[in-house]
């Protein structure tokens, strides 16, 4: 017998809630950050989820219970979320070390001797 009540409209929020395994549950995870990645808005929020990502990535590859097919290719996209990480931060360092170089530039040299 069927209740109004258990109609997936009368449901509301709970059809967002899923109950899966746990490599299922991480692979939709991470899936679901490499969405916001891209719709961020604010790069220390982008940069936060691109090392979550790898860390996934990561756990993913290294997780029994996929083929090792499925590992090879997450293993690989682990690799390339870590260079584009690495990258990053070392723009984000470079862009830093000109704005201290830029600041400094405009400092006037001391002299060698004082008269």
């Amino acid at each position: 017998m069927s209740h109004a009540s258990d109609t997936p409209a009368s449901r509301g929020h709970c059809d967002e809630e899923y109950s899966l395994p746990c490599a299922e549950a991480l692979l939709a995870g991470t899936l679901a950050l490499m969405t916001g990645y891209v719709q961020a808005c604010c790069d220390s929020h982008r940069d936060a989820m691109g090392r979550k990502i790898t860390a996934n990535l990561q756990m993913l590859a290294d997780a029994e219970g996929f083929t090792p097919h499925f590992r090879t290719v997450v293993w690989s996209l682990q690799g390339r979320w870590a260079q584009q990480s690495a990258g990053q931060a070392a723009d984000a360092a470079n862009a830093a070390l000109s704005a201290a170089e830029q600041r400094r530039a405009l400092w006037i040299p001391a002299p060698e001797t004082v008269q």
